[in-house]
This record gives structure tokens, sequence and C-alpha cells, in this order.
């Protein structure tokens, strides 16, 4: 049986919200336009695969089963001058840069990935498009060059809504070959010292739109159901894959059109965390192509992006990910400094409850068994004790204004916002049961609540894929050298309020609190985060 949910989503294409129906019930072809690799990765290039990896791995968790593509451009003019301004072969620069791009796509645990196709591996299936988009007349060949003829198809400028008078095509020798300003060239003759392919026009290599419409039907047919991209790519990008596409095949190209908001710089750092996470401007009926008033600059390596490996070396994969997610996706990203530091800071209450349930059951978050669907979980929502517990009366709601985020064109802002409340409720059960103070063998019952409690917040959390594993902390010295620092003011406060200098030992946890390091009294001591 196909999954039944009531998943919706946004499609650029129709401008509206439309219930999710595959093409092929119960499975999901989706596919993700990658980069062009001739310098390292940045940060703008991690927007769309960590989202679209949350989207699969919520679309599994419903009970689809998902084929996800993202394609790696390895052949372009960009790549061409770097490397002969590093004096290397294309090829291999292509090789290390990809290299690159999927190492930073596994540290921040983008690993759903089911094909990285590459246009020079695909140059035979391009060549069969192109002639075949000769062959039906929407296609011409001139001086060794391939160019789709725009005029021929009545339809184009559908997705972003542009009219065939306000397009510009490619100057230079190219428009003098061409039939209109407009036409984008499908195969470009080759040029001395560059590389290139045989073809039936001669020598050469495919444009940059030709290659996605390949690589996706190839692998994932000729309508598939989920296409995704930045805001960037609707023109001319994907104007032209869905121009190519329908017109060789006479069907739609993708049913669901998903583009995410750019990165860009922010002017002044916001609150994150909780209920006032960025949830989503543009979750409910925002329009598309500037659907949520976004200017054309976004964060790239021309405006100073620096590669992603440096900003790994200031912050954490998990928070990274973290940020990224905690806007709607079809919402513009505002980048700076100060806002990854503050959703470092808002993810303490995370890890300071895993600390707390393994004090209190003596068992790790990270080793806690939990379910990897929405039928599974719901027989653990059903499943006694948990059912009879008051705990029950906030772990349901909360999970269903989850899930309905979710549903609701993938808002993951939205969810992490639940995802905050459910750590509020677990604590408030340790607290209202006296878990701490009670040894677990003693409290069978109770922590067994807690554990299935915290077991479906484990599974609406890897949802999106977070909190999977423990966090790789660094020690430097200067860190070893905090810890001791701070034991001593812990021992210092505790002396003064032995000694019932209760002024001091408040100014003590006043004075850390303002530099954000935060003091918990527990029953087995005092311990401190920053956060």
């Amino acid at each position: 049986m196909p999954p039944a949910t009531s998943l919706r989503v946004y499609s650029t294409l129709t401008r509206t919200k439309e219930p999710f129906e595959p093409v092929q019930p119960g499975q999901v072809g989706m596919y993700l336009c990658g980069p062009t690799v001739y310098k390292p990765s940045h940060i703008g290039h991690m927007v769309g695969p960590v989202i679209f990896d949350a989207i699969k791995r919520y679309l599994v968790y419903s009970g689809y089963k998902v084929t996800w593509v993202v394609n790696i451009t390895d052949v372009d003019d960009k790549l061409i001058n770097e490397s002969n301004a590093r004096g290397m072969t294309m090829a291999e620069l292509a090789q290390e840069m990809t290299a690159d791009y999927r190492r930073n796509l596994a540290t921040l645990g983008v690993d759903t990935i089911d094909h990285f196709p590459k246009a020079t591996e695909n140059i035979d299936e391009i060549i069969r498009l192109t002639q075949r988009l000769i062959d039906t007349g929407f296609a011409y060949a001139s001086d060794g060059d391939v160019y789709f003829e725009v005029g021929k198809d009545p339809q184009y400028g559908k997705l972003s809504r542009r009219s065939l008078e306000s397009m510009q095509g490619e100057g230079g020798e190219m428009a003098e070959r061409k039939r209109s300003p407009a036409d984008f060239a499908l195969w470009k003759s080759a040029k001395s010292g560059e590389p290139s392919w045989d073809s039936p026009w001669g020598k050469g290599r495919p444009g940059w739109h030709i290659e996605c419409s390949a690589m996706s039907g190839r692998i994932l047919g000729e309508t598939f159901d989920i296409h995704g991209g930045g805001l960037d790519l609707i023109f001319p990008h994907h104007e032209n894959e869905i121009a190519q596409s329908e017109c060789a095949h006479g069907k739609p190209q993708a049913k669901y059109w998903l583009h995410n908001g750019l990165m860009q710089a922010a002017s002044e750092a916001g609150k994150v965390g909780g209920r006032a996470t960025r949830v989503a401007s543009g979750s409910s009926n925002a329009s598309p192509v500037g659907m949520v008033g976004q200017p054309a600059t976004k964060i790239s390596k021309s405006t100073g992006a620096s590669p992603f490996s440096e900003l790994l070396e200031r912050h954490s994969p998990e928070v990274i990910r973290f940020f990224l997610l905690s806007t709607h996706y079809r919402s513009p990203i505002q980048y700076s400094e100060e806002l990854l530091e503050e959703t470092a800071r808002s993810m303490e209450a995370f890890y300071r409850f895993f600390k707390r349930y393994q004090r209190v059951t003596g068992e790790s978050f990270y080793d806690l068994d939990f379910p990897s669907s929405r039928d599974t979980e719901h027989a653990l929502l059903q499943a006694a004790p948990l059912r009879s517990a008051a705990l029950h009366h906030f772990i349901y709601p909360l999970r269903e204004k989850f899930v309905n985020a979710m549903d609701d064109d993938f808002n993951t802002g939205g969810a992490i916002a639940e995802l905050f409340e459910f750590v509020r409720k677990l604590n408030a059960f340790i607290d209202s049961e006296g878990l701490e103070t009670i040894k677990p063998a003693d409290q069978p019952l109770r922590s067994k609540v807690l554990r299935q409690g915290t077991q479906v917040f484990r599974n609406l959390a890897a949802t999106l894929g977070l909190f999977l594993k423990p966090i790789e902390t660094k020690t430097s010295d200067d860190e070893g050298l905090v810890g001791q620092l701070m034991q001593l003011l812990i021992e210092a406060r505790a002396n003064a309020r032995k000694n019932k200098d209760f002024a001091t030992a408040d100014t003590i946890r006043k004075r850390l609190g303002e530099i954000g390091i935060a003091l918990e009294d527990r029953p087995g001591g005092t311990e401190w985060s920053r956060g």
C-alpha cells in the first residue's frame, strides 16, 4: 500500500501548494542541481543538499521509497579557465573539487544521495537528446554549434513567467550563429586547446542546460516527481531544462518544482531557537520567484565566501546543519558569524538534556533505539506505559505539530521549534517526577516512560538528520585551562553558599551568565555549559 499522508508541497511551476502525489505510488524520484566543480565549495553550496537531505529523510520516514540524484558539472568555461590558471587538466581539477564537495557533504551528514552523475560521463546521452531535439524540429545546427529554438516552444517561459521579448541570449560569436537572441546552446563547437568530444556536428562539448535534462531523464525517467535547486536557477537554467525535456519527450519533466531561498549576508543577528526560531516567513503562501522578496545578490565566491573547510574550523557540522534547517527552505537564509554562534548557544539546551538523560537512566541518548517510520513511531506512542502517563498528553500533540509542520511544504523551521518544546516537556517530566533524586533501579516505570518519550524525540530529530551521533569535541590546551578555571569558580561558589554568603554565590552565577556560561545545580553537583 502506498503511504497515506497529508503532505502538501509548493511548486514554483503552479505557484500553489499541491497535494503530494508521486508519479508512481509509493516511489519518489528527486533531482537536485549540483555544483560546477571549479573551486572549493563554500557554505552556499551546502544549502540545497542539506535541505533536500532532510526532505528525503522525511519522505522515507513517511513510507516512500526515494531515489535522489545530484549532478556534478565537470565541464564548463569556469573549469577550463581555472584549470589553465592552475596548470592542470580540466579532469584533474574536477576530480579534486568533486572530492572536496563530497567530503563537505559527508561532514554535514548529507549521506542519502543515491547517484552523483557527472556531465562528462553522460556525453552519449547528451548527444542523443540533442539529436532528438533536432529531429523533432526544436533545435538546429549552426557552424558546429547546436541551439534550441525558443520560438518553437509555445510554453517557453512558463516557470519563470517571463515573456520571450524580455529574454536575452549569449552574445559574441554565438550571437551571429543563432536565429534568435533568446536561443540557447545545446552543443558548443570546440575551441583550440579545450576539451572536446566527437559528435554528429563536429568536435565540441555540451551546453550547461542539456546536461541536467540528459542525466535526470536517464536515471529517473522522462517524468519524475521533484526537481529542486536554488532560487537563482529558475531562469535560465530550469526554464531551459523544461523546454529541452518536454519538447523532446512530449510530457512534463517534473511534477513539482521546489526552489530554496539563497544565502545572503545578514545585516544584524537575530534570535534563534525555541518559539523564536526562524520558522517560515515563506511557509504559507509566499510567491516563489522573489517569493520572499530576496534580492538577486547571494553569498558566493565572488562576494568573498570562504572555503567551507575554513568555516568548519570555527563551527561544528551539526551547528551548521541546524542553522540551515532553522529557516523554511523557500525563505532566504540570513548568514552571519553571530547567527551561527547564537545557533550553537541555543543547541546547548539539547546537549544538556542528553547529559541529563544519561544521569537519570544510566543510558546514553545516542545508544537509544528509536523507530524509523511513522507507523512504528505511532505504535510506540500507543504502547504502555507511555500511553497511560501524563507525559503522553504532551508528547502526542508535540509529535503531531512536528509532523504537521513537515507536511506543510517541509517546514523544517516549524518542526525545529517543536523539538525545543519537546525537550522542555521532557525536562519538566524529570523535574515533576523527581527522577534525578531516585536511583534508576527504584524508578523502573517512570524511567521507561522517559525512555519512550525520548525515543519519539530522537526519531523526529533523525528525520532532519540531527543528533544522530555524539558531536566530536576538540580539546585544546586553552580548553583544558578553561575547564580547570571553571571548576575553581564552581568550588568558590559552593563555599560561598556553604558560608551563607549568597550575594557572592549569586554574583558568580550572574557574571558567568553574562559571558554565556550557564550553571546547573544537580543532586550530584554543579555542572557548567556554554549557552
